[in-house]
């Protein structure tokens, strides 16, 4: 007996040692499966309650048509271990990447040098603290990294120096030049409190191949409903029907567009917690209500927050399948559970979704520490609370949006809180914070974490500031005022109220283009609107720098370029620059190649950094060589009251582009029910540019017939 004590002792010992063990060389190595073309998968441990069961299903045939790439490091280099407390990993980090990514954040785009805890938080301020912490990053060396988990992740972004690991030689503070605080270090390093973690690595020719696979094994992006993308006005929170049907007849009066009406708390018999029912007061017969709006072309969406109030008609369904703790008093669902979410979808379904409701806007998912449930509360699925408030608002995108396609009716609404494979959800972020330069740079970073991001108009201290928010929402996911608070109307600055109006009608004529970006995100796994360092010939070596210092290369228009969150893409071939309340003028960073301003086709420059003269009236566009953008238009044909397409071309290159179009409601396309037009620029023998349009697949959903404008004045007509 006493033999086998000393044995066990001396084992536990080992085990004890092993778990502990400070250097490298005591780390495991991570085997790698390859899953698809350019998709690797390793894991160790446990996982726990699976974020990718909240996502669709990968789209295997577009990832394989994206081709295949090799392993991206060494898989010596590439490192696990287990401790009585945390799961780790540690993954290679050459000295001059970039790393981008790691979900929505506020400030900032490369991710070098930092330390983030990705926790779903309210707001934040601690780096990683975000609606919607994505534990995926995206290397300038062509690949990216996802750490699949529900748990909070400690992510050191070439921070932190092994003692026995490549680092530099240390230097003193006091008598040595160039000390730092932060030592260059080589490798990624992350951990969870936890015993396993699942991981995969995606490859590509390009930064941007690699988010395309990332969103593609997603189940690609999503295909909003042509009306998610026109114009949304959300009411003052006390509103009633009466205060909506004289709202609309003002939008009628200002002749100003909506599409989609929201409601926000007051709708609802108790709010902060939902009853999820109709204020009888305020809409006395929501059917009629909704009724009405639709019969006008206008979409309801509704506001709520997932707690329950004891008064609501489902508290009784819902109170088996709730948590330990309340939300200011509402009991708190727990929808990893079926039946629960089936009480939620009954209850929507014949109070709402049966009525005409368009969607909704999940709010609070993302709360406070403060007022969300504490981290020791308890839910009947056995699942860990924390992992539960991580996955929150994925779980009732999913949830939600799953059962309005088994009804073949699309949707676009918004949410406070994503996370994993988010891409192919109808849903897109907003938040309470309203840093105008922050929203500009949280929509820049949603591109590369599979978001959907909206910088939505509430208010503003200036007919200026009102001009440029408006600005840049028109150029956006989800363009939107969101008045729940303010009060505020479109024209609630009457001296640029035509501004307004002429932006919002810019963003409706574009929806051709628009629509087709959205269509080649759900298909290609493309952001519609995506950040710089996705876009060919923006961080290339041969257009890093575009200007130069006494022959010298500027260390300083790198660094721009490297940084650069105030300008971004919208679909294929437009250069968005938003300009601030302030500003006369600003700097553009131009990627290789020849850029055309939007308004009038003047070539403004080729991979280098311009600087523009502002104008209140028109937000900085830009667009490539060759450039197709296809715009509704207006205007009459001679003899004929149809209206017609007109494709703008950019340029002197020649072009091909599919303008993609659907019934816009339906998943029919999915079947094939869907129209492409082959539009195509040749360059003729006497040099001049001919356009041609034509039918690759069925002619049943149609914009009219093609005008084509050559807005480079060497080729106008």
């Amino acid at each position: 007996m006493g033999k086998l004590l000393i044995t066990l002792l001396f084992f536990s010992g080992l085990m004890s040692y092993s778990q502990n063990n400070t250097s490298i060389s005591g780390m495991d190595k991570i085997t790698w499966k390859k899953v698809m073309p350019g998709v690797w998968k390793a894991s160790f441990g446990k996982l726990g309650l699976n974020p990718l069961t909240y996502t669709n299903p990968p789209k295997s045939a577009s990832i394989k048509e994206l081709g295949d790439s090799p392993f991206p490091f060494n898989e010596e280099l590439t490192l696990s271990q287990l401790t009585s407390e945390r799961a780790i990993i540690r993954l290679p980090l050459n000295p001059t990447e970039k790393i981008y990514g790691l979900g929505l954040e506020f400030k900032g785009i490369n991710r070098r040098e930092g330390v983030y805890t990705l926790k779903v938080d309210h707001y934040g301020g601690v780096k990683g603290y975000t609606h919607a912490p994505v534990p995926f990053y995206v290397s300038n060396k062509g690949y990216g990294v996802l750490i699949n988990t529900s748990k909070r992740l400690k992510i050191h972004v070439g921070v932190g120096n092994r003692k026995d690991s490549k680092k530099p030689e240390p230097i003193d503070r006091t008598t040595g030049e160039n000390w730092d605080s932060r030592p260059l270090s080589d490798a990624v390093e992350a951990s969870v409190q936890g015993d396993g973690l699942e991981v995969y690595v995606f490859t590509g020719t390009s930064t941007l191949e690699v988010v395309q696979r990332y969103n593609l094994f997603c189940g690609g992006g999503v295909l909003p409903p042509k009306w998610g993308l026109g114009f949304w006005h959300r009411m003052h929170t006390k509103s009633s029907s009466e205060d909506v049907h004289k709202e609309i007849s003002d939008f009628k009066k200002n002749n100003f567009p909506i599409d989609v009406l929201g409601l926000e708390p007051g709708w609802q018999s108790f709010a902060y917690p939902c009853s999820f029912d109709w204020d009888e007061t305020r809409f006395p017969n929501p059917r009629k209500f909704v009724k009405t709006l639709s019969d006008d072309g206008i979409k309801v969406n509704l506001w709520e927050n997932p707690f329950v109030a004891p008064s609501s008609t489902m508290f009784n369904d819902i109170k088996p399948f709730t948590g330990s703790h309340t939300v200011w008093l509402g009991e708190v669902p727990d929808y990893t559970i079926p039946e629960a979410q089936k009480v939620l979808l009954n209850h929507h379904q014949k109070n709402h979704l049966d009525i005409g409701i368009s969607g909704y806007k999940f709010d609070e998912v993302d709360g406070f520490d403060r007022w969300l449930w504490p981290d020791h509360a308890t839910f009947p699925s056995g699942n860990d609370a924390v992992e539960i408030r991580q996955l929150y608002g994925q779980i009732m995108q999913k949830t939600v949006g799953d059962h309005l396609k088994k009804q073949n009716q699309r949707t676009y609404s918004l949410v406070r809180s994503a996370y994993i494979g988010a891409s192919s959800s109808p849903f897109v972020i907003y938040s309470d914070h309203y840093d105008h330069k922050n929203y500009v740079t949280a929509l820049v970073n949603a591109s590369l974490a599979g978001l959907l991001w909206t910088p939505e108009v509430r208010s503003a201290e200036s007919a200026e500031e009102w001009v440029r928010r408006f600005q840049t929402v028109c150029f956006s996911p989800l363009m939107q005022l969101d008045a729940w608070e303010s009060g505020t109307k479109p024209w609630s600055f009457p001296e640029v109220t035509d501004i307004i109006r002429d932006n919002v009608t810019l963003r409706l004529n574009l929806l051709p283009y628009l629509y087709t970006a959205f269509s080649d995100y759900q298909q290609k796994g493309i952001p519609p609107f995506r950040a710089m360092v996705l876009e060919h010939g923006f961080n290339d070596t041969e257009s890093l720098i575009g200007g130069k210092l006494d022959g010298e290369k500027n260390p300083y228009e790198e660094q721009i370029r490297m940084e650069v969150t105030d300008q971004y893409m919208m679909g294929p071939s437009i250069l968005v620059a938003p300009v601030f309340s302030g500003e006369t003028e600003r700097q553009v960073v131009l990627p290789k190649g020849n850029w055309y301003n939007f308004y009038n086709g003047k070539l403004m420059g080729n991979g280098e950094t311009i600087t523009i003269k502002t104008k209140l009236e028109q937000i900085p566009l830009f667009v490539k060589d060759g450039g197709i953008i296809p715009m509704l238009s207006s205007k009459e044909e001679k003899n004929s009251k149809k209206s017609f397409l007109e494709v703008r071309h950019y340029g002197t290159k020649e072009n091909t582009y599919h303008l993609y179009n659907d019934d816009g409601e339906t998943f029919n396309y999915e079947n094939g029910d869907h129209t492409l037009l082959k539009l195509k620029v040749v360059k003729q023998k006497n040099g001049e540019l001919k356009g041609e349009s034509k039918f690759t697949t069925n002619k049943k959903y149609v914009y009219g017939k093609v005008n084509w404008l050559w807005m480079t004045q060497q080729n106008k007509k």
